[in-house]
């Protein structure tokens, strides 16, 4: 912990942090840990060595039928990823591909070093991506982009994924968490539960109508007027100075 900020390192580095069951399960009890943790404002995950993952543990998988998947609940932790409520700065470099992908997008903001690569090389293995690779790919590029690159397997350079809204911001390699933790440490002071609320209506946003999505928003800023944050902010802002949000 930094600066009231997580960070969570993939550390497989002779294996490029391919994911195994073991490691997404371990990635899961660290997001929960920080989750929790009152001190935590923002969680940055990042990879160890070269990569930040090249994907699943393809050895782990090969001898799998659909039986044994359904029993082992292939995706029971991928799903809890989706259920943490703080922001998650994700900080890639190297190799980005198939489930190391499907990570990377489950993080709110992206933020990669020159020379990242991305890619779904599942097809070329005759599976495909299992832990929402094609619908968070599709939600964020449209079905034209998501369907050349999930057919093809094509590796997707930094630039193409900044000019597609797949990452904000591209840095030098030697620069990567330097500028992650400068991200979060802003996230940081802002306050808890705005930067809680607002990932939560624009999560919405993206499976609601706009109708329904803006009454979803109302409630939501409805809600922080009964918080502390709220009057320390408005109160900051009449008296020119700077805010201290406790998170209430």
């Amino acid at each position: 912990m930094k600066n009231q900020v997580g960070i969570i390192e993939l550390n497989r580095p002779e294996r490029l942090n391919s994911l195994n069951r073991k490691m997404v399960s371990e990635i899961l009890e660290a997001l929960l840990a920080f989750e929790s943790h009152e001190d935590i404002r923002v969680i940055v995950l990042t990879g160890n060595g070269k990569a930040f993952s090249a994907g699943a543990d393809i050895e782990e998988m090969m001898g799998d039928n659909p039986i044994s998947l359904e029993l082992l609940d292939q995706f029971s932790d991928w799903d809890r990823l989706a259920t943490i409520k703080k922001p998650i700065i994700g900080a890639v470099k190297g190799y980005v591909f198939g489930g190391g992908f499907e990570l990377a997008l489950a993080c709110d903001l992206l933020i990669a070093a020159a020379g990242t690569e991305f890619s779904f090389p599942e097809v070329g293995l005759g599976v495909m991506p299992g832990a929402g690779g094609t619908q968070r790919l599709t939600k964020l590029v449209g079905r034209t982009k998501a369907l050349e690159w999930l057919w093809t397997g094509k590796r997707i350079s930094a630039n193409t994924a900044l000019n597609n809204g797949i990452i904000n911001k591209i840095v030098a390699s030697e620069l990567l968490m330097e500028e992650s933790m400068k991200l979060a440490t802003i996230l940081a002071s802002q306050p808890p539960i705005s930067l809680r609320l607002i990932k939560d209506s624009v999560n919405k946003a993206i499976d609601y109508s706009l109708h329904e999505g803006m009454q979803y928003e109302r409630k939501n800023f409805y809600l922080l007027f009964g918080t502390e944050d709220q009057k320390e902010g408005m109160s900051a802002f009449v008296e020119k100075r700077k805010p201290n949000y406790q998170g209430k």
